[in-house]
């Protein structure tokens, strides 16, 4: 008779800072509207170090409606449903976000909501993100298991626009 036995480990991939490599969340955002707010959810996802991925799905159909993915050196915006989507780098950003809106402080915001303890809604301007001062963004349901995250790719259907009409769009949602 053979046995077979597995065994796993109890431990968790960590980055250099003692934080897990590994972060995921679910996501609601609100952000005021034409006379009130609109609500949305969706997910985050960030690999410390490399990329974050928050994706915006539509209420009932969980479709993606609209995906934000960061690295260390350019940020991408996507509209899904207009096929538009913006790219750039920190560089040509520096004039619109403030001087600490960088990844690492991204990350560090993030892993901190993580924490037992850790301030789990936050507005636009604590992120970093000015035009969306009276935004909110609540983190819940928080893993660090590992998972696999790809640049995001956009095919020949998406046209690349200036950054004030994707945040137009978002605002008019």
């Amino acid at each position: 008779v053979i046995g077979l036995s597995g065994c796993k480990t109890s431990r968790k991939v960590t980055s250099s800072l003692g934080e897990p490599r590994f972060l995921s969340s679910k996501v609601q955002l609100t952000i005021p509207n034409k006379g009130g707010t609109i609500t949305v959810n969706g997910t985050m996802k960030l690999v410390s170090g490399e990329r974050m991925q928050l994706s915006l799905l539509m209420p009932i159909l969980r479709s993606e409606v609209a995906r934000l993915e960061i690295t260390p050196d350019d940020v991408l915006v996507v509209d899904r449903m207009g096929k538009r989507y913006v790219q750039a780098t920190r560089k040509e950003l520096k004039d619109v976000l403030p001087k600490k809106a960088d990844f690492a402080h991204l990350e560090k915001i993030l892993f901190n909501a993580s924490k037992p303890n850790g301030k789990k809604e936050l507005s636009g301007k604590e992120l970093g993100i000015p035009s969306l001062e009276k935004g909110r963004i609540e983190l819940s349901g928080f893993s660090n298991n590992s998972f696999s995250l790809t640049p995001t790719e956009l095919s020949s259907k998406y046209t690349q626009v200036e950054l004030n009409e994707i945040l137009e769009m978002l605002m008019s949602l």
